[in-house]
């Protein structure tokens, strides 16, 4: 990441007078407000331009996909967050929020990066697609990285979400063009990794955002905005069914101390 030259702050998402408000050269309150959704109205803010149909109902759907995945760290990270602190919800969304990173929600940003690399790879070789993700695949197994958006703890065949998305992608006319290259990659990793590793969600969402032209460096921000909804539900509830102490007082009783100890202390039974 270089360091912008500018000297000059700029923006042109958003400007204001006494009268008006302008977001991306529309008048808030008469172009936009009653007349856009919110996912209309993230693409524009993201883009400058309106969706395709065909891009907001992707961009829709993963954003439904993604918002709810339980009592993840995340999750229980906020909850514990308001239940020691209720006076400030903003701290406890943002406790959750903090925990987006590699392992947890990071991966579609990750997976979608890789699908480039493996489309670049066949357009400047001349190769198979499936040519094109091996040498792809077998690039992250030698610099021993993990094939994002593969794999998954509990759904062992492919997490139910990917064919609701690519069935959303496939009826909506988007570009399948991604799509084939995520599956390509399902199919070259059993012989490369040695594990039937399936589809997931995080791989699925990059295969059907990047096939409408969304941009590839703004993908971590789906699973960031749609957890932030999550979030917010949970903390609803946790404000009228706290469980926040209860998650932390059931880590507390699991934890096993393994240190050094001063002469006489005996553990509590």
């Amino acid at each position: 990441m270089k360091i912008g030259k500018e000297t000059i702050p700029r923006t042109a998402i958003c400007t204001s007078n006494e009268e008006t408000i302008v977001v991306r050269g529309l008048d808030l309150c008469g172009d936009v407000i009653g007349k856009l959704s919110f996912s209309e109205y993230f693409y524009l803010l993201l883009t400058g331009q309106r969706p395709q149909p065909a891009a907001q109902a992707v961009l829709d759907a993963t954003l439904v996909a993604i918002t709810e995945h339980g009592l993840v760290p995340s999750v229980q990270a906020a909850r514990m967050t308001y239940a020691a602190a209720p006076e400030a919800v903003q701290g406890a969304v943002a406790a959750g929020l903090l925990g987006c990173g590699s392992v947890i929600l990071g991966a579609a940003e990750q997976a979608g990066e890789m699908f480039e690399r493996i489309e670049t790879t066949r357009a400047e070789s001349g190769i198979s697609l499936d040519d094109a993700a091996a040498v792809v695949v077998r690039d992250y197994r030698a610099a021993r990285r993990p094939v994002p958006g593969y794999g998954h703890p509990l759904h062992k065949a492919r997490d139910p979400r990917v064919a609701a998305l690519f069935d959303v992608s496939r009826c909506a006319g988007a570009s399948q063009r991604f799509v084939e290259v995520a599956e390509a990659v399902e199919r070259v990793i059993p012989d490369i990794v040695g594990k039937d590793l399936r589809l997931n969600v995080s791989a699925a969402i990059p295969a059907v955002l990047l096939g409408v032209g969304f941009p590839r460096r703004a993908l971590r921000g789906i699973p960031i905005l749609a957890r932030s909804a999550g979030l917010i539900a949970h903390l609803f509830e946790e404000m009228n069914h706290s469980i926040g102490f209860a998650l932390s007082y059931q880590a507390t009783r699991e934890v096993q101390y393994d240190g050094e100890v001063p002469t006489g202390f005996a553990a509590d039974a």
